[in-house]
């Protein structure tokens, strides 16, 4: 193939060939720049776009002003006592709400310059803030400020956790955002200080105002406001309950801040004392909250359903509280614990102590430990003497005896011989009460003591008729409060009412149907003998210059002591002992638990008028005169317990399950007694009647052997 030349281009032609593509070069870039340029604003466009989408959508989704302003981070409990003072608040305290224009202005100002200078200039989220927040970080080395407005804060507090994530972040930012588009700058404000968390369970201005220093938060100094503002940083830490040198220095960065953001004057700043503010004093919840811890689990019974705020008014009287406190600490023996309930006629719980501090120890004796009642257990076994046919002046005797190889002895050995049911009482005679219970039946014990309320198991050997079956002590005083009730069943209660924030009652206490457990004329037997055994016996300690009727007990080695009596319609029981059952020397139910008893009831019994015990006799006709009245029914129409406890109404009808226990008594040889009515009393034995009638014996029946050698019980 023939080569063709082409002809060469000179060195001028190819630097004008290299001249002609430069200008090629900068087109190219700024072809470029314009598409980056395009693509970026069209981006921003969109994420502009989205933001305002997602801010008006989270804006719709918002709830109302109302709303928000009722919105809470948990139930809160106000207990209150019978005079309306609070005891205790559980759960976040939220005070009352304070309407922005009731906000103090120094408040304002405060907590504008301490956390969100910008608050009235930005929309939600403060970029400058953010940028400043990012500056300081690299500065530092650390996060030593936040970029968190006011509005966010509050989008935190009422809709989200304080997780640090990213994401937690995001939504918290379109929060503030879809808030401030919602509601104004000054609502938002009003909010944020209403809703924000000071410490100590206190959410809002007027609640902190009130834990800290005693009065509403519409009432703010300077100072007073300076060391709230400077609260939300770090509740715990800046509390000045917990460290009042550190919420004082805290303050002083506020007020400094104020000062360069000239909300105050320097004069103002130098002016302000914050060592001179007073700190309202920490009130008092320890032996109350023995009570307390009583009463708020029935909530969930009263109220199953409920989650909003309430205020729980309660039937505990804080003078009696106190006094209660104070007998109790004033008497209980060294490295013993005590307990005392007290009621009201109605069965109202006036005063609760579970021990000697709560603080120490929150275990509560009063309601939940049990323990032997010793002689105090007697109560039933002369109920049930008494409901049988013996009368405070019927004879018994007081000697020793041994049952089911069994010998109880007195305390000190001696006995009496012949005596009075009353004086055997009062005495508390171990031996009596034996014979006694031997004569009616354990199984009769037993069933009075289930009759008066007795929740615990109940043994029936022959030595239960001293107390050896563990009770509680609100029981016992249950039982004692039935006797003050001439007979009719009382059942403690410790909340009268519960109601809203806003007042509306949600739950009334209401007062059980009347249930007579024993006829009066039993009432007012029992009754005679409980005042003897204060007015000449072992519970002379309990006297406080009006009637009283009461009982003492102790158990062996004095390991308990008890004291439980009434008067001027409030019932009182009192126990002290120590936790590992050791023995206390020298406690017995006369002593230490007397004398708490009598100082306490002086003080709860002061502004009752004396009130003179019913203990008359009134016997049915059928018990004066057995051989003509027999046939009838007994006209006081009480409630009788059938051999399982079940109580058994007057005149009901029906088959075994409706029967008197011992309507049939076995005769001798064998044949079918005389049937009792419905309605009367179980029956006792020949022997039993002649003892009570103080008519000869029947030789026939074999009477107690004494015990070669008594033991102590």
């Amino acid at each position: 193939m023939a080569r063709r030349d082409f002809p060469r281009r000179s060195e001028p032609e190819r630097g004008a060939s290299r001249r002609s593509q430069g200008p090629q070069e900068p087109s190219f870039l700024r072809r470029w720049l314009r598409r980056l340029f395009v693509w970026g604003t069209a981006f921003t466009l969109l994420g502009a776009l989205a933001l305002a989408v997602a801010v008006f959508i989270t804006e719709r989704s918002l709830p109302s002003y109302d709303k928000m302003k009722t919105s809470q981070s948990g139930q809160t409990i106000v207990v209150r006592a019978s005079d309306g003072s609070e005891i205790v608040t559980l759960g976040p305290s939220y005070g009352r709400w304070v309407p922005y224009e009731r906000i103090p202005e120094t408040l304002k100002d405060a907590m504008i310059s301490v956390e969100d200078r910008r608050f009235r200039e930005h929309w939600g989220v403060d970029p400058i803030g953010i940028v400043r927040s990012v500056m300081v970080r690299i500065q530092s080395g650390h996060w030593r400020q936040g970029g968190s407005t006011i509005t966010q804060q509050l989008a935190r507090n009422i809709f989200l956790n304080n997780s640090r994530t990213f994401d937690r972040k995001i939504r918290e930012a379109l929060l503030a955002m879809a808030i401030e588009q919602k509601f104004s700058k000054d609502q938002v404000l009003e909010l944020y200080l209403n809703k924000v968390y000071f410490g100590g369970g206190a959410y809002g201005i007027d609640s902190a105002a009130r834990k800290f220093f005693g009065h509403s938060g519409e009432q703010l100094s300077l100072g007073e406001a300076a060391i709230i503002a400077g609260l939300v940083k770090a509740p715990s830490h800046y509390s000045p309950t917990a460290d009042a040198k550190a919420a004082v220095d805290r303050a002083k960065v506020v007020v400094q801040t104020m000062q360069e953001a000239g909300k105050i004057t320097p004069a103002q700043a130098a002016a302000v004392d914050l060592k001179g503010v007073k700190l309202a004093a920490e009130q008092g919840q320890n032996s109350a909250r023995y009570f307390t811890d009583w009463v708020l689990p029935q909530l969930d019974l009263l109220l199953p359903d409920n989650d909003q705020p309430i205020e729980v008014w309660t039937t505990l009287d804080p003078t009696a509280q106190r006094a209660a406190t104070e007998a109790i600490q004033a008497n209980v023996p060294k490295g013993s614990q005590g307990a005392l309930v007290s009621l009201d006629r109605d069965g109202a719980v006036l005063a609760m102590i579970g021990g000697t501090d709560y603080v120490t120890s929150n275990y509560n004796r009063a309601v939940n430990a049990v323990r032997q009642p010793g002689s105090a257990w007697k109560l039933f076994v002369y109920l049930a003497a008494l409901e049988a046919g013996y009368t405070p002046d019927a004879k018994v005797v007081d000697e020793p005896v041994t049952i089911d190889g069994w010998s109880p002895r007195n305390s000190g050995g001696t006995y009496a011989g012949p005596i009075d049911v009353r004086s055997a009482f009062a005495y508390s005679k171990n031996t009596v009460a034996a014979q006694l219970g031997n004569e009616v039946g354990f199984g009769a014990v037993a069933q009075m003591a289930r009759r008066f309320g007795i929740t615990t198991p109940i043994n029936t050997l022959p030595s239960m008729v001293l107390g050896s079956s563990d009770v509680r002590v609100i029981d016992m005083v249950r039982a004692f409060a039935a006797v003050q009730a001439k007979g009719s069943a009382v059942t403690p209660y410790g909340i009268r009412k519960i109601t809203s924030t806003e007042g509306e009652v949600l739950y009334s206490h209401r007062q059980d149907p009347a249930q007579q457990l024993v006829p009066t004329y039993v009432a007012a037997g029992i009754t005679d003998l409980l005042q003897s055994a204060v007015s000449i016996g072992t519970g002379r300690a309990a006297q406080i210059g009006r009637p009283v009727a009461g009982k003492t007990g102790t158990t062996s080695s004095n390991k308990d002591g008890w004291f439980l009596g009434f008067s001027s319609g409030i019932t009182t029981g009192v126990w002290m002992g120590r936790d590992d059952a050791h023995p206390v020397p020298g406690l017995q139910g006369g002593t230490a638990p007397a004398r708490a008893f009598a100082a306490y009831m002086k003080v709860a019994t002061a502004k009752r008028p004396p009130e003179k015990f019913d203990t008359d006799l009134k016997l049915p006709q059928w018990q004066l005169e057995p051989d003509d009245e027999v046939m009838q029914a007994n006209p006081d129409g009480y409630f009788y317990a059938d051999p399982n406890g079940n109580i058994v109404e007057p005149g009901a009808q029906g088959g075994a399950q409706n029967r008197v226990p011992g309507a049939d008594v076995a005769a001798p040889d064998g044949e079918q007694g005389i049937p009792v009515p419905d309605g009367a009393p179980a029956a006792a034995g020949d022997d039993f009647l002649n003892r009570a009638t103080g008519r000869q014996a029947d030789p026939a029946r074999p009477r107690p052997r004494p015990s070669p050698s008594p033991k102590p019980n």
